[in-house]
């Protein structure tokens, strides 16, 4: 059923969500787990007339990294990514887990610190995206240990994957050209509005994002996609939540998370499991405790949550915040941190969200 997947995904990588024109530059970034993916899209770029450089990583890598690297280690930014970062016109990333626990026995405090460390590249990526100089596409590939994880079975787990991308539509770039088109309505309807209050089961929370500029999310920068999110004004955020999803982040595992906002910034905090990594991520900088994001989950072809935030994030009927950075300065948001942590909230069994006074949201549905 999914026989074609592999090259119908690059299609649509290199066609739709980031379209590779005569003479690009592309950089991958995969892994062994990824070897059939990146060489369809190799053949993609290529046929397109693009250049590309791949860079490919090994299983147990990180966790070796991790058990002797020095802190001049930690400083270290390789010139070849630094190199290909900077001249990149694409860059394509493929997330493929063999091993989300690898890092789960590590000191938090070593995973700040190589973080922190790699502070400059992170600053290149994201100055050359916000000149609009490097694009770039994070994408899913299917693997036992992310099937695992979700708690399915691999040919299960490939399925929903190629569901959730729209690889089983009759014509997939239509289909989300349609996508998008909805989704760029709802973002005409939010211009000009000032005001959110977020309520429900678990959570009660308001802030403001007047001036600010919501995004639509239908395929670009992440596939499969599915949301739209703003970046709230920095100390507006008032109120509290309890995430009713587990959270994955730096190869940890968080869940029963809770956070008290006052004034923009996260006063209380506390998970179930994983605390110790929360208070570190939290005392990572002055930006950790405040809010980067606030999104509205789409993607009708994800209704299972699976441990992968780059789908769980898009899970149609939930909401997601995120700690720390700004991923998209055309939202208008300043906060700036090390860490740009997503965390999912369920809102299908009666959460609302009310814009100006106005029912925007209910049970997962779109009101306006």
């Amino acid at each position: 059923m999914t026989h074609d997947f592999a090259p119908k995904l690059a299609r649509i990588l290199t066609e739709y969500c980031q379209p590779v024109n005569q003479g690009d530059y592309a950089i991958i970034f995969g892994s062994t787990a990824t070897v059939p993916m990146v060489e369809a899209l190799l053949e993609a770029i290529w046929k397109r007339g693009g250049n590309t450089t791949s860079f490919i990583g090994l299983p147990n890598t990180a966790e070796i990294f991790f058990n002797c690297a020095t802190d001049e280690q930690f400083d270290f930014q390789d010139p070849a990514v630094m190199v290909a970062t900077e001249k990149a016109d694409i860059l394509f990333s493929v997330r493929a887990s063999t091993n989300s626990k690898q890092l789960a026995l590590v000191d938090p405090a070593r995973l700040a610190r190589r973080q922190q460390g790699q502070r400059p590249w992170v600053e290149l990526y994201f100055r050359r995206i916000q000149e609009d100089a490097l694009r770039f596409n994070i994408f899913g590939w299917p693997t036992e240990a992310a099937a695992q994880d979700a708690e399915m079975g691999l040919l299960a787990y490939t399925q929903f994957i190629y569901t959730a991308c729209g690889l089983d539509q009759n014509d997939p770039i239509a289909f989300w050209k349609e996508f998008r088109d909805r989704q760029e309505r709802l973002i005409e309807w939010l211009k000009g509005k000032q005001h959110a209050e977020v309520h429900g089961p678990g959570i009660d929370l308001s802030f403001d994002f007047g001036g600010r500029t919501w995004i639509s999310c239908h395929g670009t920068r992440n596939f499969p996609d599915g949301e739209i999110f703003t970046c709230p004004i920095e100390d507006s955020v008032n109120g509290h939540v309890e995430f009713s999803f587990p959270t994955m982040y730096g190869g940890r595992e968080s869940s029963g998370v809770a956070l008290v906002f006052k004034n923009g910034a996260v006063v209380e905090s506390s998970a179930d499991k994983g605390n110790d990594y929360l208070q570190s991520q939290l005392n990572m900088d002055e930006g950790a405790r405040r809010l980067g994001e606030f999104a509205v989950g789409t993607n009708r072809g994800i209704q299972k949550f699976t441990r992968e935030i780059l789908f769980d994030e898009k899970i149609g009927g939930t909401i997601h915040m995120a700690l720390g950075e700004n991923p998209n300065k055309d939202t208008g948001g300043v906060n700036k941190s090390a860490i740009h942590w997503d965390m999912v909230h369920n809102m299908k069994d009666g959460g609302e969200i009310h814009i100006d006074g106005t029912l925007f949201y209910r049970s997962g549905e779109f009101m306006v």
